[in-house]
């Protein structure tokens, strides 16, 4: 299982390097466009900070913690014998989201965010593939703990 694990960090990885590869390039991308009017939208920005452009006038902070977060993810999986389905797939999406935004740090100086989201007047702050990854991982995490409570507490009437 840690095979399927590393196979999808790896493709993860390389799917959002191509994204970010191709907007940076600005083949297909001259300006932003509506994918969906007044809702959904790709643009380009370069972004040196982390979400919401937190910790932009440190940098060096959010490489330091991806490299961290990254051997703390990899030392676990390592160390654990046997996963759950779930369990591979949050493991790659979150090795991979944050391996592709580390990248982008380390060689960028800056992550390419291209995805926008308009709701009325409000502009959701610009993001990524690798941030979407590491989002539905986490929130899989998130689920695979609450249905663990669930389960405790029945067990335990």
């Amino acid at each position: 299982m840690k095979k399927k694990i590393f196979s999808l960090t790896l493709i993860v990885f390389f799917l959002d390097q191509l994204l970010k590869h191709i907007v940076a390039s600005k083949v297909l991308l001259q300006e932003a466009f509506y994918i969906i009017p007044r809702f959904f939208y790709i643009t380009h920005v370069q972004n040196t900070g982390g979400a919401w452009s937190i910790f932009s006038s440190i940098p060096y902070f959010l490489v330091i913690i991806n490299i961290f977060l990254l051997g703390l993810l990899i030392g676990y999986i390592y160390k654990k014998e046997t996963f759950s389905l779930v369990e591979v797939i949050y493991f790659g999406l979150i090795l991979g989201g944050v391996l592709g935004n580390l990248m982008d740090r380390i060689f960028l100086d800056g992550v390419v965010d291209y995805i926008g989201v308009q709701f009325g007047n409000y502009y959701y702050p610009i993001f990524n593939f690798a941030d979407i990854a590491v989002v539905i991982g986490m929130a899989l995490i998130i689920i695979e703990i609450i249905r663990g409570e669930k389960h405790e507490n029945r067990s335990r009437k």
